[in-house]
């Protein structure tokens, strides 16, 4: 349906907005994959900021987008402001017939996220949407079990993300705390577990929400909880908090199923605590060498991200979460967002 020309013969050109604190792990995976990209240009509208990452990457920097789309020869333009800046500038910069990647969540509301996807095609650009703990070692293995049916039917999903982040964080940058521009627990910090729900388990029939701002002075939640019920049957709940003592707790999905039971916890999905199957194969020897040790709640996925993205634009590859997948996690956000303002079970697809 499209047409998107390889970019063969050189390195990938890439340019970034926004040098604030993700950045630095998307910095880090260009490192990683200096033999076939180079960062040619970035900004931010913090002076300091973009200093910091101009002495670190020595890319070219600018006051504002604007600015680095008049001279950038960038063939991707990577996305890492605010989420409630993402719609537009991803438009601005799909408009110059630039190639889009942009972090979690793409957008605060789902018109917002559709009109980026438009943008993007009728560009004829790709869209990117960085979902890098897909790539985490635990989850791809538990995703191969769930593709192998080696669960059976799925009875049920059990979500936990009992992390912490006390009031300086949210007082750091005006945006932070705001529905405008960060969205709360679910849209903001939750957001990679959100989107398990429908890449590991599958297409959700139904949701029912209640959000809180229990302790923290913001616009947005600090606390939610889901239930949840896919189109298989399978039903399950997710729980999520900002306000854990002392510090961030647990990440985790429990699966129980007719034929399998398994728990991946630690702080960020990166512990397989349990694993246990009416068969044995060969990838079950993999389980005490896939669990690993984690300072960073992003996990170490964005290299491999990068990878997939690479192998994209070259032509050799299909993009792993392109914005109508972006949309899937949106979407199922949405409906928790408006099950809990209207106190109501939400359906899905969304009617509008």
């Amino acid at each position: 349906m499209y047409n998107y020309p390889p970019i063969t013969g050189r390195k990938i050109r890439l340019a970034l907005v926004g040098c604030g604190r993700i950045a630095a792990n998307h910095f880090g995976a260009m490192e990683q994959h200096a033999d076939s990209v180079e960062l040619v240009d970035i900004c931010d509208v913090d002076a300091s900021a973009l200093a910091q990452a101009v002495a670190r990457t020595k890319a070219i920097g600018h006051p504002s987008l604007t600015k680095l789309l008049k001279c950038t020869t960038a063939d991707i333009v990577i996305l890492t402001t605010p989420s409630g800046l993402h719609p537009a500038q991803a438009i601005q910069v799909a408009q110059t017939g630039r190639h889009v990647m942009t972090e979690k969540p793409m957008a605060t509301r789902w018109h917002d996220g559709v009109r980026m996807v438009q943008a993007c095609d009728e560009a004829n650009v790709r869209l990117f949407v960085v979902k890098q703990n897909r790539r985490n070692a635990t989850l791809q293995l538990l995703k191969h079990a769930v593709e192998q049916g080696r669960f059976g039917k799925i009875y049920s999903v059990a979500m936990n993300v009992f992390w912490t982040r006390p009031q300086e964080y949210y007082d750091s940058a005006k945006w932070r705390g705001t529905w405008e521009f960060d969205g709360g627990a679910f849209m903001n910090q939750a957001s990679h577990y959100i989107d398990l729900l429908d890449w590991m388990i599958g297409p959700v029939e139904s949701v029912m929400a209640y959000t809180a701002t229990q302790a923290r002075d913001i616009e947005v939640e600090d606390s939610g909880v889901a239930a949840v019920r896919w189109r298989s049957g399978a039903m399950g709940t997710v729980n999520v908090t900002m306000l854990t003592y002392p510090k961030n707790m647990e990440g985790s999905i429990t699966i129980l199923g007719e034929k399998g039971t398994v728990r991946i916890g630690g702080v960020a999905v990166n512990e397989i605590q349990t694993w246990q199957f009416a068969d044995t194969r060969a990838e079950d020897a993999e389980i005490a060498s896939t669990s690993y040790q984690t300072t960073s709640i992003y996990g170490f996925g964005h290299p491999l991200y990068y990878g997939n993205v690479i192998k994209t634009l070259r032509g050799e590859a299909e993009p792993e979460t392109d914005g109508r997948e972006g949309l899937k996690t949106l979407e199922l956000l949405i409906a928790m967002y408006l099950s809990s303002r209207d106190g109501k079970r939400v359906a899905l697809p969304l009617d509008y």
